[in-house]
């Protein structure tokens, strides 16, 4: 099987501009493509590992990847999907996230010469000329066009901005500069980003008439609907240090039972012909195939060592074990506590098991929180300094564990 139809296979592909000649591209190792990946935290993130799976299959195939840091977009902040505006960046922290990104992605994508490259659109888009943009490039985006946008159209709702708008134009630009000096002729991104990247073969083709491909990628869905890569403390992060390799794994030991088999198909690099033969899989082989699928994932990120002690770690959980020195731990201040105690609710939201008061409460009082193997009883229930001192295991119902204990207090 060749790598398009492979990608077909695995449920990886959304919309493309022409199958026939991307197909024609991409089997035969002839695509220089893209793909950007805006710096807006200090960790690459579940949603951007997508992007980086496709872009490894794309390179094993004998493709050339570019991969485009946002220096310059990240400036404006892409509106794709979103019904806020994005919070303003100074250029110091732009450029600490692009350098945290450059670190993380020469873990995952074989960089050098005739492999792939990685690039800064800060280079070119911090030097442009604002009327010379206006006249050589806004002179061929239809404001009409772009309104009906489907990266525009929730922040319509709240109102867009005049900054948002230029997302587009900028991104389009990208595309028209990498076609120019670097022979690129393709470009992927996940499904929200249609838009966008249409703009870039458009102007491609009016400035200088000639084809550039786009295609765009699935974006990770469960089957709730909603976008995975997501907990109660916020992003599932690549950086150990912001979702440790023992999260990472629980993260994905924990999907629902009718989302595994989908992303082991679209993350892992199982063969098809293994996946497909899980496909019959059900009751507690599901559980082992989300063993698989979380001990794949973690092997890649953060390597086959810390994959094996995460694994280790959540075995010995499950089956009643004692082994806790992976387990995601928080470290309670003496600030945190209210003469020598912090109640449970406080607990929760400070180790970050629960994105509300509400929620710990309700969490609680479904009979869903455990301490030391001890079901909390009641939101009243409070954890003394010495406890903590020992340190405390809480369950969050049947799979999510963490450790809190107190912090030494210095001197």
């Amino acid at each position: 099987m060749k790598v398009y139809e492979e990608l077909q296979a695995r449920g990886l592909i959304a919309q493309v501009t022409n199958e026939e000649e991307i197909k024609e591209l991409v089997n035969n190792g002839k695509a220089t493509f893209y793909i950007g990946f805006d710096p807006t935290a200090d960790s690459l993130h579940v949603g951007h590992f997508m992007a980086l799976c496709l872009m490894k299959r794309l390179q094993m195939a004998g493709n050339k990847p570019i991969v485009l840091l946002g220096g310059g977009t990240g400036y404006i902040g892409d509106p794709s999907g979103r019904t806020d505006l994005r919070s303003m960046m100074t250029p110091e922290t732009i450029q600490h996230n692009c350098e945290c990104f450059k670190k993380q992605m020469e873990r995952f994508i074989e960089f050098g010469e005739d492999k792939a490259i990685m690039v800064n659109n800060a280079d070119w888009l911090l030097k442009l000329n604002y009327l010379e943009v206006l006249r050589e490039v806004g002179a061929h985006f239809s404001v009409n066009n772009m309104l009906r946008a489907e990266c525009y159209k929730q922040r319509m709702e709240k109102g867009l901005s005049f900054l948002e708008l230029n997302y587009m134009i900028m991104q389009s630009y990208d595309f028209y500069y990498l076609f120019q000096n670097y022979g690129c002729n393709m470009q992927f991104g996940g499904d929200d980003q249609w838009s966008n990247m249409l703009g870039g073969t458009e102007l491609i083709r009016r400035k200088l008439g000639q084809d550039a491909y786009a295609m765009t990628i699935t974006l990770l869905m469960n089957s709730e609907g909603n976008k995975m890569g997501k907990t109660a403390k916020g992003a599932v992060w690549l950086d150990p240090d912001k979702t440790s390799p023992f999260e990472f794994y629980q993260y994905w030991r924990n999907v629902n039972d009718a989302d595994v088999l989908k992303c082991i198909r679209m993350l892992t690099f199982l063969p098809l012909e293994q996946i497909d033969a899980m496909d019959k899989w059900e009751g507690s082989q599901l559980n082992e195939a989300k063993e698989i699928l979380a001990f794949e994932l973690t092997k890649l990120i953060h390597g086959e060592e810390e994959a094996q002690q995460a694994k280790t770690a959540s075995h010995a959980l499950f089956s009643g074990g004692s082994d806790d020195s992976h387990m995601p731990t928080t470290e309670i201040t003496t600030e945190n506590l209210n003469d020598g105690v912090i109640n449970v609710v406080d607990l929760l939201l400070t180790c970050g098991l629960v994105a509300s008061k509400s929620e710990a409460r309700r969490l609680i009082q479904q009979g869903g929180v455990f301490i030391d193997d001890a079901k909390v009883e009641s939101i009243d229930d409070n954890i003394t300094s010495v406890e903590l001192e020992k340190g405390i295991r809480i369950r969050k119902g049947k799979k999510t564990y963490h450790k809190a204990l107190l912090k030494p207090s210095q001197g």
